[in-house]
């Protein structure tokens, strides 16, 4: 029985984990002829389909996200009226919840599994390829004729360790850039808009698998190792010991982890200064730095001990730190999103993501949203419209924040240009302003670096004059340097300060390497932008531009 695993990534660089744990869970059945296709939501629709005809399989198993299940429904439905013995199963967190209104709507799906799923497939499989009734499987909503039979719940699999490792039978693309890894499942905490909120407690691995399988990942080179487990630290000594063997046995790969700052302790810190630059990047939920908001939301947080531990991350470890709000959330309006934003910046983050709430289906949010009033999108990905504290239009505006936030503040591009812009007003003023500046000129969010930089200056000049628009056109000019050789048609802000080139290479210009290609570019600044705090004293600096095949371009300032 030929047994097709597929889903829709988001994006090419993403892989799944899901599919490669259910052909293991499956592999030892008789009979089985498993295949995995991994495919992506921004392949046309027509190659997508005939990719899923082309596999004549008996069965064909979706794993479904808010991402994708739209798509997935419509792909489903063109592969029954194709193939119309093929058996359509469904699975994944989109629709564990809902599952029986979902086949009401489709009737090309003849199955859908929910919650975990290792078992619940195997079983199902196993049944399948004997022709034996499905009444028996938890877990599952099924069609049986007419009807749509939703039988009981299955508990969740108590030991993860009698789970079969994908990455030991060889399931799973390490080549790709991002490989998804878990040492648990589950989460401390019960946060009202997340789908962990539904679980109970948390489950690990043993010590034993984690370190097999990291060192698979590891001598293997997967390049970056994205931990899927929802809070990586609830067991502080256990985290411990995870992150010393990475140290110990890593050659070249990358970790990223979701933690929760507060439950840092002085060992973990004492740990983590060890760690090399690039290797470890932690993902932080701050969600709201309003205290009674995540109160409201069932988010057991203390924000004093939460902020304490990411300026210690940031001042004594290398550690690469990423910090995410959640906009709409009961109780915040934007002049409190604004203020959860300060107090992020503050911390000096190298990323800062915002993202409005998903009202998810199966999460206690769903019933907050119906007392409070809310609006959101009925279908997925369920983002909030309004709320009783935020407008659509502000909602809309925070968007736009979250737009300029990744062009501006997480591309590393405009660091000088953003102390300046700090010191004028708080930067969550100035990304709010610079937001409706872009929104009412309708600027398009794929801008490309020199439109960005013109309109930047455009921005600025709305809002500085005198001297701090020129100190502003200054640190602008250095920033631009940086992403490389400023030739060709300069932004209006750059051309009139700038110096030409000189006709002879400086004495203490390097060499070139073999192959490689080297461009210099000099100019004076008022101020010196190495330092930080920029250097109140007029700076000459030579740009050194080096760019060869496979590399890229380097920048060096002298």
């Amino acid at each position: 029985m030929k047994t097709l695993l597929t889903t829709l990534h988001a994006k090419y660089v993403h892989s799944s984990l899901a599919l490669p744990y259910l052909a293991g869970a499956c592999a030892d059945l008789p009979g089985l002829d498993f295949r995995i296709l991994e495919m992506t939501v921004n392949e046309q629709q027509d190659q997508l389909l005939s990719r899923l005809y082309a596999a004549q399989a008996d069965i064909v198993l979706f794993s479904c996200y808010i991402w994708n299940t739209e798509l997935t429904l419509k792909l489903a439905s063109d592969l029954k009226q194709l193939a119309p013995g093929t058996r359509i199963v469904l699975g994944g967190p989109e629709v564990s919840f809902g599952a029986f209104e979902m086949m009401m709507r489709n009737g090309a799906v003849d199955c859908i599994v929910r919650g975990e799923g290792e078992e619940s497939c195997r079983e199902l499989l196993q049944a399948l390829q004997a022709g034996a009734p499905l009444a028996e499987i938890a877990g599952i909503t099924y069609r049986e004729g007419e009807e749509v039979v939703a039988n009981p719940e299955r508990g969740a699999i108590a030991g993860l360790d009698s789970i079969a490792s994908p990455f030991a039978a060889g399931l799973v693309d390490l080549t790709k850039p991002l490989v998804y890894y878990e040492t648990s499942r589950g989460c401390p905490f019960s946060c009202a808009f997340c789908m962990s909120s539904i679980d109970s407690g948390v489950r690990s691995f043993s010590m034993e698998r984690i370190r097999r399988d990291l060192q698979l990942l590891m001598a293997a080179g997967a390049q970056t190792v994205k931990l899927a487990d929802r809070t990586f630290n609830f067991d502080a000594a256990r985290a411990n010991r995870i992150w010393r063997f990475i140290l110990d046995e890593n050659r070249a790969s990358k970790f990223h982890f979701e933690i929760a700052a507060e439950l840092l302790t002085e060992e973990n810190l004492a740990l983590l200064a060890e760690v090399p630059a690039g290797m470890f990047c932690f993902e932080i939920g701050v969600q709201s730095g309003g205290q009674e908001t995540l109160e409201s939301v069932a988010r057991k947080s203390s924000l004093d001990k939460l902020f304490a531990n990411v300026r210690r991350l940031k001042e004594t470890t290398r550690v690469t730190v990423h910090l995410d709000l959640v906009a709409g959330l009961p109780g915040e309006s934007l002049d409190g999103f604004l203020a959860s934003l300060q107090d992020l910046f503050a911390l000096a983050p190298d990323h800062i993501q915002v993202e409005p709430l998903k009202v998810m289906k199966g999460t206690p949010m769903r019933g907050i949203a119906r007392k409070e009033h809310y609006a959101y999108a009925e279908a997925a990905p369920y983002k909030v419209l309004h709320t009783p504290w935020l407008g659509y239009l502000e909602i809309r505006r925070i968007e736009g924040i979250s737009r300029l936030l990744d062009l501006v503040y997480n591309s590393g591009r405009f660091a000088a240009s953003l102390d300046e812009l700090a010191a004028s007003a708080p930067l969550s003023e100035v990304f709010a302003d610079a937001a409706e500046y872009f929104e009412l000129r309708e600027v398009a969010a794929n801008l490309s670096l020199p439109v960005l930089f013109q309109t930047l200056w455009c921005f600025a000049g709305s809002r500085l004059e005198g001297e701090a628009l020129e100190r502003l056109r200054d640190a602008l000019s250095f920033d631009l340097c940086l992403t490389g050789y400023p030739g060709g048609n300069a932004p209006d802000f750059f051309a009139p300060t700038a110096e030409k080139v000189e006709r002879s290479a400086p004495a203490d210009l390097p060499t070139a390497a073999p192959g490689e290609r080297l461009r210099y570019y000099r100019r004076r600044f008022a101020r010196d932008y190495r330092k930080k705090p920029c250097a109140e004293q007029a700076t000459e600096l030579t740009f050194i531009y080096r760019s060869s095949p496979g590399k890229g371009l380097q920048v060096e300032v002298l």
